[in-house]
């Protein structure tokens, strides 16, 4: 059996709870016998010699983490986990930066690691190398973290795949962000009228966005994620060194609240109606893009035209869709689909506790 911990157990780790609740009663999957042992959230902490049962992980908020759990103690929680018979996987559903730097520790002590967290892939390059090696042996601990780039589509697994065969990647360029693709989707569209800060206001209303859009629209989170992409194709590029173009407009970026800046983008529709304008006429659309440029050296974050018959300009709602271009695929390998949300993130780390579990059950 693989035991498994969530750390974080939140939106994301909540709908992953539901996956496993199901897979636990399925006929289906018992020859791949996956268990929650351990939850872990800023507040209480609870670890179990035995598996959790459905009913109590169903209530988990109340039946796990309720009166009944300690004090969350990070280190503590690492000793119990280790001592636990069989293989164990920590699964850090959080966004922190103190947490992601816990994996070398976990790994250390025989823990895999299963993650949406791109924090550790994407800082100090120090951190990922370290991780790497700690991770590199067939026998030893692994990592998997498909979700921290296009949530359960399989992108790095497919960049992992490409690497392993030996094949040369020449470029690796998408549209990473399920926000910024709904925003230019609707904003940027032959016939479409509506303002940008329109566009920006009803995503954010429907919950496609940040609570502060600006953390959006700054192309940091795009910048992680062509990160990681270059650093598994084999790049020594940060975010720090990734040219990256913030479309917040600049009278804005210091603005104290997220309700001025929003009362105040209509102030520069015009900024984004003449880029629009000057696209169409070009016979283009607006997308905001990440690329990977392994050959040319043009890696970084920006809002590019794509003419009306590239697969970009054709993307609907708030899609992802990643281009690979290498010496085997001179036409890119395309992946395309959901790239954002809780049900399809939790998926992306259940496939990756999936490939954990067979290692054990052959």
């Amino acid at each position: 059996m693989l035991n498994v911990a969530i750390v974080g157990p939140g939106l994301v780790g909540g709908a992953l709870i539901e996956q496993l609740i199901a897979h636990s009663t399925s006929h289906r999957f018992a020859a791949l016998p996956i268990a929650i042992v351990g939850l872990l959230n800023s507040k209480k902490m609870a670890i179990s010699q035995n598996p959790f049962s459905a009913a109590d992980l169903s209530d988990w908020k109340t039946q796990v983490l309720g009166s009944s759990a300690v004090v969350s103690d990070l280190h503590s929680f690492t000793e119990q986990l280790s001592s636990l018979q069989g293989p164990t996987a920590v699964i850090d559903c959080t966004s922190s930066d103190a947490i992601a730097e816990q994996y070398p520790q976990w790994l250390a002590k025989g823990l895999h690691v299963v993650t949406p967290n791109k924090k550790a892939f994407s800082n100090d390059i120090s951190l990922f190398r370290k991780i790497q090696k700690l991770s590199s042996s067939p026998q030893g601990p692994s990592v998997y973290h498909e979700a921290t780039v296009g949530a359960g589509l399989p992108v790095l697994s497919t960049l992992n795949d490409l690497v392993r065969t030996g094949d040369e990647i020449v470029k690796i360029e998408g549209i990473f962000s399920g926000t910024l693709s709904y925003l230019f989707n609707n904003f940027s569209a032959p016939g479409a009228t509506a303002f940008f800060s329109d566009c920006v206001a009803f995503a954010k209303a429907s919950g496609y966005t940040e609570p502060d859009p600006r953390d959006d629209l700054n192309g940091m989170d795009v910048a992680r994620k062509v990160t990681i992409l270059g650093r598994v194709a084999g790049l020594d590029i940060g975010t720090n060194t990734l040219p990256v173009e913030n479309i917040v407009p600049e009278a804005l970026r210091s603005v104290e609240t997220a309700d001025e800046f929003m009362q105040r983008l209509p102030e520069f529709d015009a900024h984004f109606k003449e880029l629009n304008e000057q696209a169409l006429a070009a016979g283009s659309v607006l997308r905001y893009v990440g690329m990977v440029d392994v050959k040319g050296g043009k890696s970084g974050v920006r809002l590019e035209r794509y003419p009306l018959e590239h697969p970009f300009a054709a993307l609907k709602g708030s899609d992802n869709i990643i281009a690979f271009t290498t010496k085997r695929f001179p036409n890119p390998l395309i992946v395309q689909g959901a790239g954002a949300g809780a049900a399809v993130t939790a998926f992306g780390i259940f496939a990756d506790l999936i490939k954990i579990s067979e290692r054990f059950n052959k």
